[in-house]
């Protein structure tokens, strides 16, 4: 019998599995598909890597502004997926090295959970029962297909198959302007795809703060980027979206390629037999990721709460601590959000809005990107924006970013609301110069 079966090789898992053993707990990991989960197989990494090239293909365009100048500038997209592929193959081998070397039994197929008690769970997978004292759901997610009229007749894709196509469409309308989508927008276009956002919010990228998310769809619109805001999509067909405006008026989009972005929703296969107490957004866990079963827990995205995979890894943290009887609670005060645009875009604690809805007493602060002169050297006609908010004792509790590297940037307004530092403490610290991360400093005087 194991101390702790994992359902699930993404990150909440696979990071599962390294710490229990490390904790000398004997450990199997059950993977139907490629170890690394959606995050490295579909999701985090390919789309980074292909976004990156498109970074690379960008620059070399607009090379002039920067003294640069670059003939004929094209690319080869077969090569850039050829490219992404290999980098998955290579991490995904990386992952599997760590887990033999961790000691970590790992069973490649689907596992179902047939018995449960508290002294022991049986699961089945490949024919064969393996017998747990705990078990970790790191199940992960998958994609949400919303119910459209013709959706079930039209060849659509979804983030999946968008990564493997290695021929670009002439058009594409993406339905839903959420991360994933706006990610995809930013691609395609960058690579010449005639490309429109449909979204259902009043602005893109929900929840993230509405000024930020403005000033990326204004500079979105102003490379070429349609949007159709506050819509409701009301039939798709193989070569047309259809939908309601926000004046109420029916429109139509042709277009040759459709990519639905409407979300993701946790993945429960096969945990039927658990009869496990779900909330709202997937199955429900208490500050020790535990669920409502003693001796199960749930880590990542099965629990619905924050579909990110550094948020699965420190579910993970906690949850094995408390497995091996380390007093540990989840805290999501501080979680870094990223959007991998041209400009990037990245936010951590309190929105504006939800300060707004709760009738909060806060102040802002903000102020543009280019009073850093790294921003400026590195960013020619950009603007960008640093936007922080703090409580009524002057602590960050929220900081918001549009500009390269904003990706890289957080985790240092991250670390502030995660130690509760007040404008003066942030003030005291020291940035190397010239970073674009001294625009933290610049924005607090």
């Amino acid at each position: 019998m194991f101390d702790l079966a994992i359902i699930g090789g993404g990150p909440a898992g696979y990071t599962a599995a390294e710490r229990a053993t490390a904790q000398g707990l004997s450990t199997v990991l059950f993977e139907k598909n490629a170890m690394g989960g959606v995050c490295l197989n579909e999701g985090c990494i390919p789309t980074k890597t292909l976004l990156y090239s498109a970074k690379l293909y960008h620059n070399a365009l607009v090379g002039e502004k920067y003294g640069i100048s670059v003939q004929n500038a094209s690319f080869d997209y077969a090569k850039i997926v050829a490219r992404k592929n290999k980098i998955v193959r290579k991490l995904n081998a990386g992952i599997r090295a760590k887990m033999t070397a961790g000691n970590v039994n790992v069973v490649t197929g689907k596992a179902v959970v047939q018995n449960y008690s508290e002294q022991k769970i049986e699961i089945l997978c490949n024919e064969t029962v393996f017998e747990a004292k705990n078990l970790l759901l790191c199940t992960g997610s998958q994609t949400f297909v919303p119910k459209i009229k013709g959706v079930e007749n039209v060849e659509f894709l979804t983030s999946r198959e968008a990564l493997e196509i290695k021929e670009l469409p002439a058009s594409i309308v993406i339905v839903g302007g959420g991360v994933i989508g706006m990610e995809f927008a930013g691609l395609f276009h960058t690579f010449g795809v005639k490309t429109d956002v449909v979204e259902m919010a009043n602005e893109i990228l929900p929840p993230f703060d509405s000024e930020i998310a403005a000033l990326l769809r204004a500079e979105y619109q102003k490379q070429g980027i349609e949007f159709f805001l506050n819509t409701k999509v009301t039939e798709i067909q193989q070569d047309k979206v259809i939908f309601i405006d926000n004046e109420n008026n029916e429109k139509t989009l042709e277009t040759e390629k459709i990519l639905l972005c409407a979300g993701r929703k946790p993945t429960l296969d096969g945990l039927k037999n658990l009869n496990l107490e779900l909330s709202r957004n997937g199955v429900k866990v208490d500050s020790n990721m535990q669920t409502s079963l003693r001796n199960v827990y749930a880590a990542g995205d099965i629990t619905g709460f924050s579909m990110l995979a550094h948020t699965a890894v420190r579910e993970a943290e906690v949850a094995v601590s408390q497995i091996v009887g380390i007093a540990e609670a989840m805290n999501y005060e501080a979680v870094p959000a990223v959007v991998y645009t041209n400009p990037e875009v990245a936010g951590v604690g309190k929105t504006e809005n939800e300060l707004w809805g709760e009738n909060a007493v806060y102040s802002v602060k903000k102020l543009p990107m280019t009073f850093s002169g790294r921003f400026v050297a590195e960013n020619e006609g950009g603007n960008g924006l640093c936007k922080l908010l703090f409580d009524e004792k002057e602590r960050l509790i929220g900081a918001h970013l549009i500009g390269n590297p904003a990706s890289e940037l957080i985790a240092t307004a991250t670390l502030a609301i995660k130690q509760h530092l007040d404008i003066e403490q942030f003030k005291k610290l020291i940035f190397p110069h010239p970073s674009v991360g001294e625009i933290f400093k610049e924005t607090l005087f």
